[in-house]
């Protein structure tokens, strides 16, 4: 039987989402949309609808259809070089449709990713924290992991100096999130380039879950959004994402994996047929329809205005609690990784909080340690999904705010938490 861990931020949703009266702020995905919001969106009222029902509902096309499949490769093309001759390279000119396959999520195309490329005896490096399953599914396979982790001082940015003291002879695999989960960190161009550099002197795969891009919605001023790995001019990357965070579609489990080596996307392509032969028709459709261009535009204009006002709403909930919460503030991405402690002094028990706040608030939000940190770090610290409906935010942060009043600046309450 093979060993794996609980997938601990799973357990935990599954276990909790549907409490009566929850003001879900744990959720990850920008706040969700219809298809008739999505007809609503589009800037061509002409655009056929999203769903054929004339459709023979057969397998459809195994990898996925091509309208989707050139509409994820356009996607991953942005902020690549326009120049004739980079153009016409086939490491940094346009990504053809046949070099991405359309899975059922993200999550599907991260495991068959791992499942085809990583066993016994590979080595593999992941920035840490991040979503567990980028670390827990190779070291389930029989791969030795090793997490690079990333620093509050350098802003929850990988140092690349680190690599060479975590990489060995057998490293097959270096893991990226970029926008981070949970942190909402990004990793910058720059350093993107710094990582494929040393990569490519071993001839190391570099592997970016980009399921967030592409969020990157409070940058610094002067820096720009960093582009996809694919873009890179390197041949062993590989990129994954979905419909679920950015487009906010998580209901149709559409995903992707993509890369600059066919024999790569081949290789998933057959183990993928031992899974789930294909994507569902409609759930091709209403893809391909959200990634058109009529569509595109106004569903990230609406998900990047939604994320820059709910992050001001939630660093002004901050600051008036500076006394108690601390942070980094997220540069793009949906979440967000708060501290809290009682009296400013001890940090909560991050599990208990949680269970403590929706038992008195109906507010929902992660415990980091036993999510994030394999329950040894990141003390105190709680995820809070904060691109939801503006309004439930709202909601949650008053009564979360109520909450913090009462049993965290008060000593006489703190052993609730």
């Amino acid at each position: 039987m093979v060993k794996i861990e609980p997938f601990e931020v799973e357990q935990w949703m599954n276990r909790l989402e549907n409490t009566p009266g929850v003001l879900n702020i744990a959720e990850t995905c920008a706040a969700s949309v219809s298809i008739d919001d999505l007809v609503q969106l589009s800037t061509d009222k002409d655009l056929p609808s999203p769903l054929s029902t004339s459709k023979k509902l057969t397998y459809g096309a195994i990898t996925g259809s091509e309208k989707l499949r050139q509409r994820v490769a356009s996607l991953l093309d942005r902020g690549i070089s326009t120049s004739e001759e980079e153009a016409a390279s086939s490491l940094t000119g346009p990504l053809p449709a046949g070099n991405v396959l359309i899975t059922q999520g993200a999550i599907a195309a991260n495991f068959l990713l791992f499942y085809t490329l990583v066993g016994p005896g590979d080595h593999v490096v992941c920035v840490y924290p991040t979503y567990q399953q980028l670390y827990a599914v190779p070291e389930s396979l029989g791969a030795k992991v090793s997490l690079w982790e990333l620093k509050k001082e350098n802003g929850y940015v990988p140092d690349v100096m680190e690599l060479e003291s975590l990489v060995r002879d057998n490293t097959k695999m270096i893991v990226l999130n970029n926008p981070n989960n949970p942190m909402g960190s990004t990793t910058p161009k720059s350093v993107l380039q710094d990582i494929i550099s040393f990569a490519r002197e071993r001839d190391i795969i570099v592997f970016a879950d980009e399921v967030y891009n592409p969020l990157y919605h409070s940058l610094p001023e002067g820096q720009t959004a960093p582009p996809s790995i694919l873009t890179l001019g390197y041949k062993r990357t590989v990129a994954t994402g979905s419909m679920s965070k950015a487009f906010s579609l998580a209901g149709i489990r559409v995903g992707w994996v993509a890369s600059r080596d066919e024999t790569i996307i081949e290789a998933v392509s057959h183990a993928r047929d031992y899974t789930t032969i294909s994507v569902s028709q409609l759930d091709d459709q209403v893809a391909s329809y959200a990634l058109s261009e009529p569509v595109l535009g106004p569903l990230l204009e609406r998900n990047m205005a939604l994320a820059r006002a709910n992050l001001e709403l939630l660093s002004q909930f901050v600051e008036k609690y500076k006394e108690v919460c601390s942070w980094v503030k997220p540069t793009a991405g949906t979440t967000a990784l708060i501290q809290f402690s009682k009296g400013g002094l001890v940090p909560v028990h991050d599990p208990n909080f949680v269970l403590s706040v929706l038992e008195k608030t109906k507010v929902l939000v992660m415990p980091a340690s036993p999510c994030f940190g394999l329950g040894r770090d990141f003390k105190g610290f709680v995820r809070i999904g904060y691109v939801s409906e503006t309004e439930v935010l709202k909601e949650a942060l008053e009564a979360l705010g109520k909450y913090v009043e009462t049993f965290l600046l008060e000593h006489k309450h703190s052993h609730l938490v």
